[in-house]
């Protein structure tokens, strides 16, 4: 029986928006100069410089990462209201453009702007990464390996929950998670291929460092990397090893607008594992399907949320996402009481039940211009919905 800590880690990504206009606005340099004397190294640029990423304290339980994403939110609001800002958790603006706004500079802004060109430029969205500490032994990390080709199976549940993207550019897009379909632009991104061991992936690593894919230390001046000097951050898969924090992170949500809400997946996605590592020890293992078929189901999440239906797999059949919901809670229920998360968990059947953030900023929108808002205003509505949600409970001022 391997010792697995199970820690927790949360990265959030947000946007910075005009107090005024509600547009984006290209604010991320004086926040951070402030910030990173208040958060050092837990507060970061992103991409563009109408956005900012804070990440958590490593926490033990879900409660602690409640604390956490409160505590980072209100300090980086804090920082916002200083430039006339606000800060919205939402995986896409409502209307703003990307043509509009600027990349950060810095070595490895430009360098992904030079090798991916528009697609890069276009990447104005947000996310939320949840690591889930396994450790740095051999052992831990043949463990994250297993545990990575099972979990594939479920990460298009764990984005319908999240979904916070319905728009794009000034148009409701049909979609739930938008943010899924800008983001399977990049190379080495979506749902992760399985590897028979670890080994097999450090291979796969070393391949693409050789053939100059991915940047190695000792030609490009990268620092802390993990695996031959070569720097695997440049995978973007929905789930991958870091194996620089020695955890599983899962990159495949949208950011939750709701603190709740972030808590839930948190708290799902460490049972969720707990979960897979309590079966391989009884010598048993969730099936591994391939990836065509394991698509089509975040292809359904993106579109519907919470309001689809998955295939069932193992039945074959389609199944509305409130009955898996409840599957999955019982599946999870063993694990969950041994981390103390039982309430976080059935939660779950509330995000279902009362619907995503893409559903409430439909709603907002089709209310809107019911009243006979005009489309502009009506999408302003939605941001402002979005900065009184990303802030609900604690917001101050």
């Amino acid at each position: 029986m391997i010792d697995v800590p199970l820690t927790l880690g949360i990265e959030e990504e947000f946007l910075i928006v005009d107090r005024e206009t509600r547009e984006l606005s290209s604010s991320v340099e004086p926040l951070l100069a402030k910030g990173k004397d208040l958060l050092g190294d837990q507060i970061k640029a992103e991409l563009l410089k109408s956005q900012i990423e804070v990440g958590s304290n490593i926490c033990a339980d879900a409660n602690e990462i409640r604390a956490e994403i409160i505590r980072l939110r209100r300090i980086v609001q804090g920082l916002a209201h200083e430039h006339n800002c606000e800060i919205i958790a939402a995986s896409t603006h409502p209307f703003s453009h990307w043509q509009q706004q600027q990349v950060m500079e810095g070595p490895r802004y430009e360098d992904m702007v030079a090798n991916m060109q528009e697609v890069t430029r276009r990447l104005l969205i947000c996310g939320m990464h949840v690591h889930v500490g396994f450790g740095n032994s051999p052992e831990h990390y043949e463990l994250i390996m297993d545990i990575q080709n099972q979990l594939r199976y479920f990460l298009p549940h764990l984005l319908a929950y999240s979904v916070s993207s319905p728009f794009w550019q000034g148009r409701p897009t049909g979609l739930h998670s938008y943010r899924s379909i800008v983001y399977s632009a990049l190379p080495r991104s979506g749902i992760p291929p399985t590897f028979p061991s670890f080994a097999d992936y450090v291979h796969m690593v070393q391949v693409l460092g050789d053939v100059g894919t991915l940047k190695r230390g000792d030609r490009d001046g990268i620092k802390d990397d993990t695996i031959s000097g070569i720097d695997s951050t440049r995978i973007w898969w929905d789930a991958r090893p870091h194996l620089k924090f020695g955890t599983l992170e899962i990159r495949v949500c949208d950011i939750c607008t709701r603190v709740e809400d972030a808590v839930t997946l948190v708290a799902a996605i460490q049972a969720l594992v707990a979960t897979l590592i309590q079966l391989r020890e009884l010598n048993m293992s969730w099936r591994i399907y391939p990836d065509l078929l394991v698509n089509e189901n975040k292809w359904r999440s993106a579109r519907h949320g919470v309001n689809g239906k998955l295939v069932d797999y193992g039945k074959r059949k389609e199944v509305p996402l409130k009955n898996l919901t409840l599957e999955l809670v019982d599946l999870m229920d063993d694990a969950a009481h041994a981390l103390g998360t039982r309430d976080q968990i059935q939660r779950l059947k509330s995000i279902v039940a009362e619907g995503s953030s893409a559903d409430r900023q439909l709603a907002v929108y089709q209310a809107a211009l019911a009243d006979g808002a005009s489309e502009q205003d009506a999408l302003v509505s939605v941001v402002d919905h979005l900065i009184q949600e990303t802030g609900e409970g604690w917001r101050v001022g």
